[in-house]
């Protein structure tokens, strides 16, 4: 091994050793990339070695940081951010409930249905996992748990509805890939649509079934009411400004009419107007938005600094090309080395947030799916097809970690807003059968790259 083999090993072993000590990964990020620059120069001054690096690589650094705060895609983080914190403040969510409880109520299961539905539209209005899942945890929880379902369940529903927002477009996640991998949005957007919903529809389709084979997990409420028109009425009414307002988004990037920065100024604008109408915004309700926006955005941001600096310095010292070796190097095939990178990216979504997975670890791994023999057909519309489909393949693999026992995100989320009574263990025991379809979820869509590339194929053909 050269020396800059060892210091990339270094510097891998450092970063993750460092993550153990509470220090915010931000400045574990930094502090290791500026500190191996240093090391690497010592390195070549007094052992007489060449690793590249130098002064100068710090001063890459300085305009790699300009670049990303003159990046006017990363604007729409910011705006997105603060369109999903509107919402949830607007009341939106509380009708949803109410209404559609209403409708599904003659169904065992109708309950878990409902929070589906809405975990579904709170992710195309949101994208932020953590907003979802305490969110619906607080709105229907105690009502399920009144009801009588059984609790795994429950919370196995809860938990996998609220981390549909990962995947769900307008989810800044995508928006971040797509910044990173030199990506379209509206592709990785419209390639989300039909994963997104086809994961929701499985989990609607195993409560249904559950329901049908089990109703003494999924009681039926005391004083159900039978559906009319007036139900229907309300259910429509409740949802149409929250779907007009996503198709606003949604369809002018889609559309080409607006970019996704202006597109998430419209859905700020959109969601602050929603929440005035249903008398929820004050200026107590605005500062906190604001406030709770402000705060997520710098801790994106000053993440985006710290892995800036983390990955120039690795590809300095040759990171990227030791990781593409040695991957293209195993004996498994094309499909056997994406197993094994999806693997990699499950096990780090354990203790890694998806901020730090997308700036390091996808732009390391992009390449290696570049150069596998894989036959993706874009339909001659989809610019780079195979890295359009692999960051698909590489959310669903996030979402999953997520959902995942002993360390998973919205478990922990979950928790948090749960009475005292409800233990990790039926957290636990709850996930496991929509980790399975999630799993299930993720082996269709690499038999069926379709899935991903056909919509905004069509969109754009």
């Amino acid at each position: 091994m050269d020396v800059n083999e060892i210091l990339v090993i270094l510097m891998f072993l450092s970063f993750i050793t460092l993550l153990f000590t509470g220090i915010p990964v931000a400045y574990v990020l930094g502090g290791v990339g500026i500190a191996f620059a240093g090391i690497a120069y010592l390195t070549d001054l007094y052992l007489g070695t060449f690793t590249g690096l130098d002064f100068n690589t710090l001063g890459l650094i300085v305009n790699r940081i300009y670049k990303i705060m003159d990046n006017w895609i990363l604007v729409a983080l910011p705006m997105f951010i603060f369109m999903g914190n509107m919402l949830d403040k607007s009341g939106i969510a509380e009708k949803l409930m109410t209404s559609m409880q209403q409708l599904f109520g003659q169904v065992h299961g109708g309950l878990a249905v409902t929070v589906t539905a809405i975990g579904i539209i709170l992710a195309a209005s949101t994208g932020i996992i953590g907003a979802s899942v305490v969110l619906l945890t607080v709105m229907s929880l105690p009502t399920m748990m009144r009801q009588g379902y059984h609790l795994p369940l429950a919370l196995g529903t809860i938990a996998s509805a609220g981390t549909l927002g990962i995947l769900l477009p307008p989810s800044i996640m995508l928006v971040i890939m797509a910044d990173q991998l030199g990506l379209s949005v509206g592709d990785l957007f419209m390639g989300a649509v039909i994963p997104g919903l086809m994961l929701g529809a499985i989990y609607i389709i195993y409560i249904l079934i559950v329901g049908v084979v089990t109703p003494k997990k999924m009681p039926l409420p005391d004083n159900v009411q039978p559906v009319d028109w007036k139900i229907i009425f309300n259910v429509f009414k409740a949802i149409l400004p929250t779907v007009f307002l996503i198709f606003t988004v949604l369809g002018s990037i889609f559309a080409g009419i607006a970019t996704p920065t202006e597109a998430s100024g419209v859905g700020a604008l959109g969601a602050t107007l929603l929440a005035a109408f249903n008398k929820k915004l004050s200026l107590k309700v605005l500062k906190e938005v604001m406030m709770t926006s402000y705060g997520t955005t710098a801790y994106i941001f000053m993440i985006f600094l710290g892995a800036t600096c983390f990955a120039l310095v690795l590809r300095e010292l040759g990171g990227d090309e030791l990781i593409e070796s040695a991957l293209t190097g195993l004996p498994f095939g094309s499909y056997g080395t994406i197993a094994i990178i999806l693997g990699i990216i499950f096990i780090l979504g354990f203790f890694l947030d998806w901020i730090e997975i997308t700036l390091i670890a996808l732009p390391l791994l992009a390449p290696v799916i570049v150069g596998l023999d894989l036959d993706i057909n874009g339909y001659g519309v989809v610019d780079n097809p195979s890295i359009v489909w692999f960051v698909m393949l590489v959310a669903m693999a996030l979402q999953t970690s997520f959902l995942t026992p002993p360390v998973g995100f919205a478990l922990f989320y979950l928790k948090g807003v749960c009475p005292p009574e409800v233990q990790l263990k039926d957290i636990y025991r709850g996930v496991v059968p929509f980790i399975i379809i999630q799993l299930l979820a993720l082996v269709a869509l690499v038999l069926w790259p379709q899935l991903v590339l056909w919509l905004p194929a069509i969109a754009y053909g």
